[in-house]
């Protein structure tokens, strides 16, 4: 049962994506380009020094997010422009844990973060990944639902499904 209403969630979130930004008008292909918003040099200077002091080995993508790919996943990755189905958990560069997923939380990635936009298309169905996400890729300068502005976040996401 629980397979089958995480279909319907993503089956409604595919066709939803298919109208939100990024998609070019009468195609099936996907526009968005992960590098074509950079977060500023001093933001990925200042995560790049976190996770130095932290002695944390991470890759760095075009955009300015790190990230660390715990477990690839098997078969196809997601695209930008994709329904994914998630687990979860986004922590301070503290520790400090201000989210986490209940059950498979289940969204388009255009219509997320761009730190997730650009980092769960790095792996694929089954994978971990952690994103070091720099604040213009994340909610910016702007406090939102009690994340202070400007603040880096630390996600663990694991990749269930996506369509």
């Amino acid at each position: 049962m629980r397979k089958i209403v995480l279909w319907i969630l993503l089956a409604g979130m595919f066709i939803a994506s298919s109208c939100l930004k990024g998609k070019s008008d009468n195609s099936n292909t996907c526009s968005y380009d992960p590098c074509n918003t950079k977060a500023p040099d001093s933001q990925v200077v200042k995560l790049a020094k976190y996770l130095s002091d932290s002695n944390i080995t991470a890759q760095k993508h075009c955009s300015g997010l790190y990230y660390t790919i715990i477990s690839e996943g098997t078969g196809s990755a997601p695209t930008p422009c994709s329904a994914v189905a998630v687990n979860y958990t986004g922590t301070y560069t503290s520790g400090q844990q201000f989210d986490k997923s209940t059950a498979p939380a289940v969204f388009s990635l255009l219509s997320v973060i761009q730190g997730w936009t650009n980092g769960v298309p790095l792996i694929k169905k089954g994978g971990k990944i952690k994103l070091y996400v720099p604040p213009a890729l994340g909610y910016g300068n702007n406090d939102y639902n009690g994340i202070p502005g400007n603040s880096i976040l630390v996600f663990d996401i694991e990749l269930l499904d996506f369509q």
